[in-house]
């Protein structure tokens, strides 16, 4: 044997070892998705749970086995302070104190004249009072002029209310509205919880669903002004993201209980509110009647009715979003090749830099920092996507891949030119996820007009969510102010975007 041969067969298990290094990360990131998809809230497809565990048992062999010739590695502790724990005291220090327990040592209160204080310990703990339904008396005295005793007598007038006449406040109102749509309680079980509150007769519900489903409806009729300002003030500023997404619907035309398939249609901008509008159909209208005249970017998945719209609007523009590109390479889990892993990479080496810029605050300057630092990973991305094309079979997961990103590519560089746009539409699918989290829950929408009342409330209440503010606090609060206003009052302050907590009383 040659000489050279011992070196020759080191540099292939240098080699080796090099290529057993970079699969192991992509293995885990491939166990990692399967997990999300088998125990988290994942998809809404149906998957072969054995499959799953199979194809997760087989991976994690494949990360041992990779990770077996790797020689020990150690680690050391990343320079700086470890992340301090918060302590119990520090996370309820805001509750206020309502009991105080003093507890005595037996010998103490056998004689107390025998022991003096010297101190003492003070320890927590944290209870809670079951929710409890209360009545507000309200009293409007009646007055009558003492000179003049033929006069009107004087009455205040009564506070106006969303269900005029009714018995609901605007809080039992918003707490209805926030346990459905913000905590995803049907009416079903508020029902039982409202009856368990009011210390009811068994058998007996003060409030029934009935009421309670009036009283969204009329809540919604006050509230749609809101979100028609919400879309009015997103359509304005040039640059919107939009997504859809299935819900069941309970439609009274079918027999039998068979549900039909409606959609929440969702517009947004990263940091702004969210509307949602619910329609009967996916089809290419629906675009055209959620956006309307809309001019600036519009930033979207490669759903053709997008596309379609983009072309019937001269002054639109698209953007496509690189999450759904890399998505269809990642999901091609059991066949990537290395080609595909760089792919994978270069996609990242965008998102690198799009969090290395927000930590920046960049702001106007993005798009010329785009276009300096895109170039070259987008380039070489391109050529890689083309040659892993002419190598796959078009059908296959990884040409599929291959054809959504090549033929996304003039949506996807779009983001060169515009500072404002974000790589992907997380904004609005982080925005629909309670509504999918409530499906779940309550399954379907019990009737096509009932889907329109949902996009409403589901437009305030996850606005609210985005600006911080508790849903309830906010639906208790404007609840109570619109009845009293008019269609000449400005709306904007109540909008989520711009709320503050009304300094009046608004507890009626």
């Amino acid at each position: 044997m040659p000489a050279t041969a011992p070196l020759d067969e080191v540099a292939l298990l240098k080699q080796e070892l090099a290529e057993l290094r970079e699969l192991v990360p992509t293995l885990r990131a491939q166990i990692a998705w399967l997990k999300q998809q088998l125990f988290g809230p994942g998809k809404s497809e149906k998957l072969d749970c054995a499959q799953l565990l199979l194809r997760i048992d087989a991976l994690e062999k494949a990360v041992i086995a990779a990770e077996r010739p790797v020689e020990k590695i150690t680690y050391e502790r990343v320079a700086g302070p470890a992340p301090k724990r918060t302590l119990p005291a520090e996370s309820f220090a805001h509750l206020p104190v309502k009991e105080t327990l003093i507890i005595e040592p037996e010998a103490v209160r056998a004689d107390p004249s025998l022991y003096e204080k010297i101190a003492e310990e003070r320890t927590f703990e944290v209870d809670v009072v079951p929710p409890q339904l209360f009545k507000r008396e309200i009293i409007r005295p009646k007055y009558r002029h003492r000179l003049d005793r033929n006069r009107v007598p004087l009455l205040a007038p009564a506070p106006k209310r969303i269900v005029e006449g009714g018995f609901a406040s605007a809080g039992l109102i918003a707490w209805a509205l926030s346990a459905k749509y913000a905590d995803h309680l049907p009416l079903y079980r508020q029902e039982k919880m409202l009856a368990r509150w009011s210390n009811a007769q068994p058998g007996q519900t003060p409030i029934s669903r009935q009421n309670l489903s009036d009283w969204v409806g009329a809540a919604t009729a006050q509230l749609e002004p809101l979100v028609k300002a919400m879309k009015r003030d997103l359509l304005a500023t040039g640059y919107v993201i939009a997504d859809e997404t299935p819900i069941r619907c309970n439609d009274p035309d079918l027999r039998d209980g068979k549900t039909t398939t409606g959609w929440l249609w969702a517009l947004s901008r990263p940091g702004s509110d969210v509307v949602f509008e619910w329609r009967l159909s996916r089809r290419h209208e629906e675009a055209e009647k959620l956006l309307g005249d809309f001019a600036g970017v519009l930033h979207s998945d490669g759903y053709e009715a997008y596309a379609a719209y983009v072309r019937a609007h001269p002054r639109v523009e698209w953007a496509g979003c690189w999450a759904h590109a890399r998505r269809r390479f990642l999901d091609a889990a059991t066949e990537r090749p290395p080609t595909a892993e760089r792919v994978l990479r270069l996609i990242g080496e965008l998102y690198a830099l799009e969090a290395q810029w927000d930590e920046q605050q960049v702001g106007e300057r993005r798009a010329a920092l785009r276009q300096e630092h895109f170039a070259r990973p987008l380039a070489r991305l391109h050529r890689l996507v083309s040659a892993l094309q002419a190598r796959v079979l078009p059908k296959s997961g990884l040409g599929q891949a291959c054809v959504y990103l090549l033929g996304q590519w003039p949506q996807l560089t779009t983001h060169l030119r515009h500072s404002q746009t974000r790589l992907d539409t997380s904004a609005v699918e982080n925005a629909i996820r309670p509504s999918k989290l409530g499906a779940k829950n309550w399954l379907f929408v019990g009737h096509p007009d009932a889907g329109d009342r949902a996009a409403v409330i589901y437009s305030l209440v996850v606005s609210c969510q985005r600006h911080g503010h508790d849903p309830h606090a906010y639906l208790k609060d404007v609840l109570a102010r619109l009845p009293a206003m008019t269609t000449n009052d400005d709306l904007r302050p109540l909008l989520p975007a711009h709320w503050k907590p009304s300094t009046v009383n608004t507890s009626a």
